[in-house]
C-alpha cells in the first residue's frame, strides 16, 4: 500500500521552516535535495541564487509518516505560491509499477504537470492535477541495498 506523506510548499524558507520542524519533532531528515543536485534542464536553468533551494526535504515523523517540503516562487521552476493556495498529496509508491499505475490512474482526464519519469538513479517522480484539481505527487524510489547502493 502507498503511503500518504503531507507536503507543504514555501516561499524560499524551507530550510529554515524544516529546521524548526525537526526541533519540534526531533529526528533527522532523511533527504535534502537541492536544486544543485538536479539533473540540468535547459528548459529551468537554475541561477545561483537557487542552487540551494530545497527542492524535496523529508523529516520522519513517528514510525511511517513523513513530513516533506519544497521552495517555490517566481523564479524557481516557474512556480508562484500565495501561502494557503497549493496543497499536494505525496504518494511514496512501494514499486516502479506502482507508481506507474498510480500516475496514470490519478492523471486520466486530469493535467500533468510533471510526467513520471527517472529523478535519481532508479527512483521516479512525476506531478498532476486529477480531473477534480487535487493535486498530487507520486515518487518511488527503492530502498538502498548492497546492490543498488
Amino acid at each position: 500500500m502507498p503511503k500518504i506523506h503531507p507536503h507543504i510548499l514555501f516561499k524560499g524558507n524551507t530550510e529554515e521552516a524544516f529546521g524548526f520542524y525537526k526541533l519540534v519533532f526531533g529526528g533527522n531528515f532523511s533527504k535534502v535535495l537541492r536544486m544543485k543536485d538536479l539533473p540540468t534542464n535547459p528548459l529551468y536553468p537554475v541561477a545561483e541564487a537557487q542552487a540551494n533551494k530545497i527542492v524535496f526535504i523529508a523529516l520522519p515523523i513517528g514510525k511511517s509518516d513523513m513530513l516533506i517540503g519544497s521552495d517555490v516562487g517566481e523564479q524557481f521552476m516557474d512556480q508562484t505560491l500565495i501561502t494557503g493556495n497549493r496543497y499536494t498529496i505525496y504518494l511514496d509508491a512501494d514499486s516502479k509499477e506502482q507508481a506507474m499505475h498510480l500516475f496514470d490512474a490519478l492523471s486520466m482526464d486530469g493535467e500533468v504537470e510533471m510526467p513520471l519519469t527517472e529523478s535519481t538513479k532508479d527512483a521516479y517522480f512525476g506531478m498532476l492535477a486529477d480531473k477534480f484539481g487535487i493535486q498530487w505527487m507520486i515518487s518511488f524510489e527503492p530502498i538502498p541495498t548492497p546492490e543498488n547502493a
